[in-house]
């Protein structure tokens, strides 16, 4: 009988060991499967930093890369400024040689100078050059008060005299007017 018993035993442990051996491979297959979930976890952590600076990255690349366009846009735009600036005296000339002509009765020369005006005026407008508008009243942005005169034909505020035209390039002031304004 204690052979049987022995023999109930000796069953009975590889069977327990089996079960122990199964429940360590389960344990371990455990850890490993949290270990992994772990390393899958930190990846996607990984993986979405790198994204977000991806995205970032491409953002500053975008706005770059449109600010230069534009840069390079009014570049060409205003490529002719320091040009059309230089040329604004010679047509001031042109305005005070008029006004000569005008005050010596000679009405040839009055007719060549105010051809010749047109036509400049005529060649600088092709390349956005305009002059400042005087009709909307006085506008600090566009005008520079040289001085107050009396005015019983004028409101107080309001352009009497244009002493000078002011020019703009393409909505960007050349040289305000220079103005007088009623007191």
């Amino acid at each position: 009988m204690a052979t049987e018993n022995e023999e109930v035993k000796n069953t009975e442990e590889p069977e327990s060991q089996e079960c122990e051996k199964e429940q360590e491979t389960e344990q371990e297959e455990k850890e490993q499967g949290e270990d992994l979930q772990a390393q899958i976890e930190a990846l996607n952590e990984q993986l979405n930093a790198q994204k977000e600076k991806y995205v970032k990255v491409y953002a500053d690349f975008e706005n770059s890369k449109k600010r230069l366009e534009k840069d390079k846009h009014n570049a060409v735009a205003y490529a002719n400024e320091s040009f059309a600036k230089d040329l604004l005296p010679v047509i001031d000339s042109l305005d005070m040689a008029l006004k000569a002509a005008q005050n010596s009765g000679d009405e040839k020369m009055v007719e060549g100078i105010e051809l010749t005006i047109e036509q400049f005026k005529k060649a600088i407008s092709k390349h956005g050059v305009e002059i400042v508008d005087i009709d909307n009243g006085f506008d600090p942005q566009l005008h520079n008060a040289v001085m107050q005169v009396e005015s019983q034909e004028h409101e107080s505020g309001d352009i009497v005299e244009v002493m000078q035209h002011g020019y703009t390039m393409r909505e960007r002031l050349l040289r305000p007017a220079m103005v007088s304004i009623a007191k």
